[in-house]
Protein backbone atom coordinates (compact mmCIF):
# COMPACT_ATOMS: atom_id res chain seq x y z
CA UNK A 1 0.00 0.00 0.00
CA UNK A 2 2.09 2.95 -1.07
CA UNK A 3 1.22 6.56 -0.05
CA UNK A 4 0.92 9.39 -2.68
CA UNK A 5 1.62 13.23 -2.09
CA UNK A 6 -0.17 15.17 -4.59
CA UNK A 7 -1.80 18.95 -4.23
CA UNK A 8 -5.18 19.23 -2.71
CA UNK A 9 -8.30 19.24 -4.46
CA UNK A 10 -11.56 20.78 -3.41
CA UNK A 11 -13.21 17.21 -2.85
CA UNK A 12 -10.25 16.66 -0.61
CA UNK A 13 -11.59 20.02 2.28
CA UNK A 14 -13.59 17.60 4.06
CA UNK A 15 -11.35 14.72 4.74
CA UNK A 16 -8.73 17.13 5.29
CA UNK A 17 -11.20 19.37 7.98
CA UNK A 18 -12.02 15.97 9.74
CA UNK A 19 -8.05 14.72 10.21
CA UNK A 20 -6.83 18.16 11.15
CA UNK A 21 -9.48 18.24 13.83
CA UNK A 22 -8.68 14.72 15.03
CA UNK A 23 -5.35 15.08 15.37
CA UNK A 24 -5.35 18.29 17.07
CA UNK A 25 -7.95 17.23 19.81
CA UNK A 26 -6.29 13.47 20.32
CA UNK A 27 -3.16 15.66 20.96
CA UNK A 28 -4.84 17.54 23.82
CA UNK A 29 -4.00 21.06 22.00
CA UNK A 30 -7.52 21.90 22.17
CA UNK A 31 -10.53 20.32 23.65
CA UNK A 32 -13.28 21.48 21.54
CA UNK A 33 -13.39 22.57 17.89
CA UNK A 34 -15.01 25.89 19.20
CA UNK A 35 -11.43 27.34 19.60
CA UNK A 36 -10.95 30.52 17.31
CA UNK A 37 -7.31 28.74 15.92
CA UNK A 38 -9.39 25.58 16.04
CA UNK A 39 -12.46 27.00 13.69
CA UNK A 40 -9.85 28.94 11.34
CA UNK A 41 -7.26 25.38 10.36
CA UNK A 42 -10.80 23.63 9.74
CA UNK A 43 -11.81 25.77 6.97
CA UNK A 44 -9.59 24.12 4.74
CA UNK A 45 -11.36 26.04 1.35
CA UNK A 46 -10.28 29.64 2.97
CA UNK A 47 -7.07 27.99 3.77
CA UNK A 48 -6.08 26.50 0.20
CA UNK A 49 -7.27 29.87 -1.14
CA UNK A 50 -4.10 31.51 0.48
CA UNK A 51 -1.81 28.52 0.81
CA UNK A 52 -0.41 25.45 -0.40
CA UNK A 53 -1.89 22.43 0.65
CA UNK A 54 -0.75 18.86 -0.14
CA UNK A 55 -2.20 15.44 0.89
CA UNK A 56 -0.86 12.30 1.50
CA UNK A 57 -3.48 9.45 0.29
CA UNK A 58 -3.30 5.48 0.42
CA UNK A 59 -5.56 3.31 -1.88
CA UNK A 60 -7.47 6.52 -2.43
CA UNK A 61 -8.43 7.58 0.77
CA UNK A 62 -6.51 11.20 1.72
CA UNK A 63 -5.02 10.41 5.35
CA UNK A 64 -3.11 13.48 6.12
CA UNK A 65 -1.73 16.86 5.01
CA UNK A 66 0.15 19.81 5.54
CA UNK A 67 -0.11 23.55 4.55
CA UNK A 68 3.34 25.02 2.46
CA UNK A 69 3.98 28.60 3.17
CA UNK A 70 7.03 31.29 2.66
CA UNK A 71 8.24 34.21 4.58
CA UNK A 72 5.47 37.16 4.23
CA UNK A 73 2.62 34.66 3.40
CA UNK A 74 -0.85 35.00 5.04
CA UNK A 75 -0.33 31.34 6.91
CA UNK A 76 3.95 31.79 7.36
CA UNK A 77 4.29 32.19 11.26
CA UNK A 78 7.92 31.32 11.35
CA UNK A 79 9.75 31.56 7.43
CA UNK A 80 12.30 33.15 7.21
CA UNK A 81 13.43 35.23 3.63
CA UNK A 82 15.49 31.64 2.22
CA UNK A 83 13.33 29.02 4.12
CA UNK A 84 10.27 27.26 2.85
CA UNK A 85 8.14 26.65 6.47
CA UNK A 86 5.74 23.41 6.41
CA UNK A 87 2.49 23.39 9.10
CA UNK A 88 -0.73 21.92 9.81
CA UNK A 89 1.18 18.48 8.89
CA UNK A 90 -1.25 16.20 10.15
CA UNK A 91 -1.68 11.91 9.62
CA UNK A 92 -4.79 10.73 10.59
CA UNK A 93 -4.77 9.40 14.21
CA UNK A 94 -6.02 5.80 12.97
CA UNK A 95 -3.09 5.82 10.28
CA UNK A 96 -0.47 7.58 12.08
CA UNK A 97 3.18 6.06 12.27
CA UNK A 98 2.55 4.30 9.01
CA UNK A 99 4.99 6.46 6.80
CA UNK A 100 2.17 9.37 5.45
CA UNK A 101 4.08 12.13 7.15
CA UNK A 102 7.73 10.83 5.98
CA UNK A 103 5.95 10.43 2.91
CA UNK A 104 4.72 14.49 2.45
CA UNK A 105 7.72 15.65 4.54
CA UNK A 106 9.95 13.71 1.96
CA UNK A 107 7.64 15.55 -1.11
CA UNK A 108 8.18 18.84 0.68
CA UNK A 109 12.46 18.29 0.75
CA UNK A 110 11.99 17.49 -2.84
CA UNK A 111 10.00 20.53 -3.82
CA UNK A 112 11.93 22.87 -1.84
CA UNK A 113 15.22 21.57 -3.45
CA UNK A 114 14.23 23.25 -6.59
CA UNK A 115 12.23 26.09 -5.26
CA UNK A 116 14.45 29.33 -6.31
CA UNK A 117 16.03 31.21 -3.47
CA UNK A 118 14.73 28.49 -0.77
CA UNK A 119 18.10 27.42 1.31
CA UNK A 120 16.04 25.84 4.36
CA UNK A 121 12.53 24.03 5.41
CA UNK A 122 11.74 25.02 8.80
CA UNK A 123 8.30 23.80 10.98
CA UNK A 124 6.47 24.16 13.80
CA UNK A 125 5.44 20.91 16.22
CA UNK A 126 4.19 20.59 19.97
CA UNK A 127 6.38 20.24 22.69
CA UNK A 128 4.91 17.01 23.54
CA UNK A 129 4.39 15.53 19.63
CA UNK A 130 7.41 13.06 20.42
CA UNK A 131 6.97 11.06 17.13
CA UNK A 132 6.72 13.80 15.54
CA UNK A 133 10.20 14.72 17.03
CA UNK A 134 12.06 11.60 16.15
CA UNK A 135 10.66 11.88 12.13
CA UNK A 136 12.20 15.49 12.01
CA UNK A 137 15.61 14.32 13.72
CA UNK A 138 15.60 11.19 11.76
CA UNK A 139 15.03 13.23 8.31
CA UNK A 140 18.02 15.57 9.60
CA UNK A 141 16.19 18.74 11.35
CA UNK A 142 17.82 20.63 13.73
CA UNK A 143 16.65 22.07 16.51
CA UNK A 144 16.13 26.03 16.84
CA UNK A 145 14.81 27.02 20.08
CA UNK A 146 15.80 30.92 20.06
CA UNK A 147 12.54 30.26 17.54
CA UNK A 148 9.86 28.33 19.98
CA UNK A 149 7.06 29.96 20.89
CA UNK A 150 3.69 29.70 22.66
CA UNK A 151 0.20 29.30 20.81
CA UNK A 152 -1.95 31.92 21.97
CA UNK A 153 -4.84 30.34 23.52
CA UNK A 154 -3.56 28.18 25.97
CA UNK A 155 0.63 29.01 26.53
CA UNK A 156 1.79 25.58 25.28
CA UNK A 157 5.09 25.55 23.39
CA UNK A 158 5.38 24.64 20.04
CA UNK A 159 9.14 23.62 18.91
CA UNK A 160 11.26 25.01 15.96
CA UNK A 161 13.10 23.08 13.45
CA UNK A 162 15.05 23.46 10.41
CA UNK A 163 16.85 21.85 7.82
CA UNK A 164 19.76 23.47 5.56
CA UNK A 165 18.91 22.25 2.05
Amino acid sequence: MSIAVRPITTEDYDAVARITADAYLGAGYFDSVEYPYMQKIMRVGERAAAARIIVAERDGVVIGSATLAVFGDEWADIALADELEFRLLVVDPSVQRTGAGRAMVAWILDRARGAEGIRAVSLTTGDDWHSAHALYKNLGFSRVPARDWPIPENGKMLRVYRLEL
